[in-house]
């Protein structure tokens, strides 16, 4: 079971804070550092000192680090043109030297989008769909030959197709909980399917549709990587979970039954129910980015039992 470090900076971090955490997320022996895509704060924080964008964050954390894969859960697909998309990510890639992987979804928060006033279309899941195909498209054309795309809201002629990721196949990751389009999405496009904030009942029947897709499509389902994503909130006792919930403006009780909470051996024990259905990753969300501690005892007392 890998387990990879899932933030959230539009809720108030600046990237000084998450450079702080990515070095040890790699320091503690995890596997990745990933970040959402949002540009606005949700719920009751205040969010200071403001967003930062994913794909410059990532570009600085590429720098710095040397060994942890970074990536997005997920990428809004109206923030960005797919075409300039696919140069941001090689570009980083590039800089990371080949670790990086694109989690790219639709696109939900309404909210964000009139904030800073970008496109909210209707369209957006038909535009994902033509998205990934200029993305994918992009990067799989040999150099010294061009790309050229003509679909309903993207067109593309005769492009060079650069630069080209570090990598041969930047993995890509698509989820939700879609009963049908995305399913289908992932076995046309996808590397890794990943499943946010579901119960293990809800996992086993998504991970079931993606597996048929795969094969519908003429992939083999183990093709694909299966994963979660689940906030985590670990004590050593009973007083330092509730003080770590209450940190979150959470119940224990709540968090127990609807993500990976409690006392290690808890987690331990909830993160293989996970493992029985089939997912082999797990994205932890954690909220509350200025406890590190948190995460040393995740690595010490979790990460160590699951090798």
């Amino acid at each position: 079971m890998d387990l990879r470090i899932f933030t959230e900076p539009q809720q108030g971090a600046s990237y000084d804070t998450l450079l702080t955490v990515a070095k040890a997320t790699e320091d503690l022996g995890f596997d990745a550092f990933f970040r959402s895509d949002h540009y606005l704060r949700m719920g009751s924080v205040d969010g200071l000192p403001g967003p930062t964008d994913a794909w410059i964050t990532l570009a600085g954390l590429a720098r710095e680090t040397k060994r942890i894969r970074l990536g997005t859960l997920m990428t809004a697909g109206t923030f960005r043109l797919p075409g300039v998309l696919a140069i941001q990510v090689a570009q980083v890639d590039q800089m990371s030297g080949g670790r990086v992987e694109l989690g790219l979804g639709a696109g939900w928060f309404e909210e964000e989008h009139k904030a800073y006033g970008i496109p909210f279309p209707k369209e957006k899941f038909a535009r994902l769909e033509e998205q990934l195909a200029v993305v994918t498209g992009l990067w799989a054309t040999e150099v010294g030959e061009t790309f050229s795309y003509d679909g309903t809201y993207y067109q593309l002629t005769d492009s060079p197709a650069l630069p080209k990721p570090a990598q041969r196949k930047v993995p890509v990751l698509i989820g939700g909980h879609g009963a049908t389009r995305t399913p289908r999405l992932t076995a046309q496009y996808a590397d890794e399917f990943n499943i946010p904030f579901a119960s293990v009942e809800d996992t086993e029947r998504q991970f079931g549709r993606v597996r048929a897709a795969a094969e519908k499509e003429g992939r083999a389902a183990d093709d694909l990587v299966y994963s979660n994503a689940l906030v985590v909130c670990v004590g050593k006792d009973d007083a330092e979970v509730a003080r770590r919930a209450a940190a979150l403006g959470r119940e224990v009780e709540e968090l127990k039954a609807n993500g990976l909470a409690g006392s290690p051996a808890e987690v331990v024990d909830k993160i293989g129910r996970y493992a029985a259905v089939g997912s082999s990753r797990i994205y932890l969300q954690m909220m509350d980015l200025d406890d590190l501690d948190h995460l040393e005892l995740i690595s010490s007392q979790v990460q160590s039992q699951l090798s």
